[in-house]
């Protein structure tokens, strides 16, 4: 039985609410095998390299379900697609909490954890708000993706604590129940579709070859696929799956690493809300490329970090402010420069280009470890890279040539 649609005066925030919690809880199960990756190597015996492979293999699945998770939103709104992104989430996360070895741990995480974040993942929630919120878009989808980060502040430093009082089970268990707990409030809530939305008319009879080879002919999208994989190694890929392993072989115990980490996440939330809201306000392309470089060279910090313990959180602050912030830019200038009738499938194409870039960082960050037992190539590869991507979205208009304001006669 289909639930009521909420009042359409509310929609929009409840769009918005609710994206943010279902990224804030399904964003933190990814955190936490970073967390505990020193503890499983140490119980279960397994090698970093097979651990962060693993995390590869869960990107590479959510690369591949990205493109279908965006289509469904696109032509059936975000309720059915959230509810069954986070039911496997939940699913997954319990079952790498019971798992006995390699193989139910490889199929729990890459497997049915993968498909869950593929699904309720950033690209569907940013469409599902610019197919919902009509004034303040960018605004509204830095709030809404923010929740990625958001929740981290609160169940990484909690994570924590649960691994120091009990195992990495427990960790794994907690995450998977909250986010079953969540189902039913999006079943509830959340709109069942267009109709709900009030996105704009569009024809639902359009086959995906034809919506692909629109996409494929918008210069802007392979100026946007290419800076977003790169974002995906260097966030997703080095930073989440590497940064609190790093932080234990510097010598900082669990706690002080997940500060750390929670700081980084304090400020990616700011710096996503920041970067939204001024992504309705400035040149777009401009915004982008700045928050690349800038990443780009806060990897500086890394190389020469010692033992010094300021340096991780100066490092968290500067990365953190310009960590996801990407998201609301890039959103914004899909939805201008491809359409929002096939925003769903473009935003799912590009994010399933960040996570392929995620699994290519997070394999080399575990097997150049193993290889010279430091961190220095994995930091140096993703500065170049990421002043890379900046020059590359300097190259965009703002505004694409049809939208563009015509020169007064």
């Amino acid at each position: 039985m289909t639930a009521p649609p909420a009042p359409s005066r509310f929609l929009p925030w409840l769009v918005v609410g609710f994206g943010f919690l279902v990224l804030a809880v399904g964003y933190s199960g990814r955190a936490t095998l970073g967390l505990v990756m020193p503890t499983l190597e140490e119980d279960m015996g397994w090698t970093r390299t097979f651990l962060s492979s693993i995390a590869a293999a869960s990107l590479v699945v959510m690369a591949i379900l990205a493109p279908l998770a965006g289509r469904l939103v696109d032509k059936r709104g975000p309720r059915t697609v959230l509810v069954v992104g986070m039911v496997a989430i939940g699913i997954g996360c319990i079952a790498v909490g019971i798992s006995e070895g390699p193989i139910l741990f490889v199929i729990a995480f890459a497997g049915v954890f993968a498909i869950g974040q593929g699904i309720a993942a950033m690209h569907v929630v940013s469409t599902s708000i610019a197919q919902t919120v009509k004034h303040h878009v960018g605004l509204a989808t830095g709030i809404a993706t923010s929740g990625a980060t958001a929740g981290q502040i609160l169940f990484v430093p909690l994570v924590a604590a649960v691994l120091v009082l009990a195992d990495w089970r427990a960790c794994f268990i907690a995450i998977g129940i909250i986010c079953l707990i969540l189902v039913p409030f999006l079943w509830r809530y959340m709109p069942a579709g267009l109709d709900d939305g009030g996105a704009d008319s569009r024809d639902k009879g359009a086959s995906i070859g034809s919506d692909l080879g629109y996409i494929l002919r918008r210069p802007a999208f392979h100026l946007l696929f290419w800076s977003f994989f790169i974002c995906g190694y260097t966030t997703t890929g080095v930073i989440e799956t590497h940064f609190l392993p790093f932080a234990s072989f510097c010598g900082f115990g669990p706690v002080p690493s997940a500060t750390a980490f929670g700081i980084l996440s304090a400020v990616n939330l700011v710096g996503m809300v920041l970067a939204g809201w001024l992504t309705d306000r400035m040149n777009r392309p401009l915004l982008l490329g700045m928050i690349y470089i800038i990443r780009g060279f806060s990897f500086l910090l890394l190389l020469d970090i010692g033992a010094d313990y300021t340096t991780l959180v100066l490092f968290a602050v500067l990365f953190g402010t310009v960590d996801y912030s990407t998201v609301p830019v890039t959103a914004s200038l899909v939805e201008s420069h491809i359409g929002l009738h096939v925003m769903g499938l473009s935003m799912g194409l590009i994010s399933g280009g960040h996570a392929v870039g995620a699994a290519l960082g997070a394999f080399m960050g575990g097997y150049l470890f193993d290889l010279y037992a430091q961190y220095e190539w994995v930091w140096l590869s993703s500065l170049a890279l990421a002043v890379l991507a900046g020059l590359m979205v300097f190259i965009i208009r703002d505004r694409p040539p049809e939208l563009a304001p015509q020169p007064a006669t």
